[in-house]
């Protein structure tokens, strides 16, 4: 899920005392690019950004030199360009979870035939890091890298469903839970009383939760601390997912099994 124009702060820390405010303005110009903006008109992207038309001038200047950016050879203005996309691999590479998961979710997407993804929680949304697909027609729209609310997907309701009550409320302190569908819980007590739910099962299940025709099924990945790391989920067509069906069964085994794989690779000792 792309991030809107008209978000363009991240989800970091409120604490700004050691902020470097051109490497904010830089982080909000990029973000605002990657969301679909090509700063054509430069006193309206200017304007979005809440910077002067001059700043913006020189930040894209320096982000194009340092090829974060590039012109768009098609339609005018800026993209982001492969620059980013090395400090992407850069950083998953470097991430055990990523690379411990890849193996795992192909061989879940091949096995059921359903997309498989790995997310983790970045504040109150869920960071989509892999991404399988089976030999079929792709049913999933989300992609590495999208950001999702985690409230309203299953992979973020199993994550916080592995935290006290506590935690969550201080997650979402003063962050609205905006409703996707009508079956998002769209306050605290709501979202509550689904992760309990969610937390008996040790599965999140979606039927048309947060895509209309699209069901999906998550576990949590838990470290040695059993805390939650990370989810692993499976998407497709909603009939899969409907209660009674027949492939329901198959998901649910194939999931326990994926995440507590991963789980283990990650240091979680299962109790006997």
């Amino acid at each position: 899920m792309s991030t809107s124009s008209g978000d363009i702060t991240g989800t970091g820390s409120k604490d700004t005392a050691y902020d470097v405010p051109p490497v904010t303005r830089a982080i909000n110009l990029l973000r605002y690019i990657a969301a679909g903006n090509r700063c054509r008109n430069m006193s309206k992207s200017a304007s979005a950004l809440n910077i002067n038309r001059t700043t913006l001038i020189r930040l894209l200047h320096t982000l194009e030199r340092e090829e974060m950016i590039e012109t768009d050879q098609d339609g005018g203005g800026y993209i982001l360009s492969y620059g980013i996309l090395e400090l992407t691999a850069n950083m998953l590479s470097g991430r055990n979870i990523v690379r411990l998961a890849r193996p795992i979710l192909t061989k879940l997407a091949t096995e059921i035939g359903l997309s498989a993804h790995l997310g983790v929680l970045s504040g109150t949304e869920v960071i989509i890091l892999v991404r399988e697909t089976p030999n079929s027609q792709l049913i999933s729209n989300i992609h590495e890298g999208s950001r999702l609310p985690a409230h309203a997907t299953v992979m973020g309701r199993i994550m916080l469903a592995n935290f006290p009550f506590e935690e969550i409320q201080s997650i979402f302190s003063n962050k609205p839970l905006d409703a996707v569908t009508d079956k998002t819980p769209t306050t605290l007590e709501t979202l509550n009383a689904q992760l309990e739910k969610d937390r008996a099962q040790g599965l999140a299940w979606s039927v048309a939760f947060f895509e209309d025709g699209i069901g999906s099924c998550a576990g949590a990945i838990l470290d040695h601390d059993n805390r939650p790391v990370g989810a692993i989920s499976v998407s497709g067509p909603q009939t899969a997912f409907d209660l009674g069906s027949e492939k329901r069964d198959q998901i649910a085994t194939a999931i326990r099994v994926a995440s507590q794989r991963l789980s283990a690779l990650m240091g979680h000792s299962c109790p006997n």
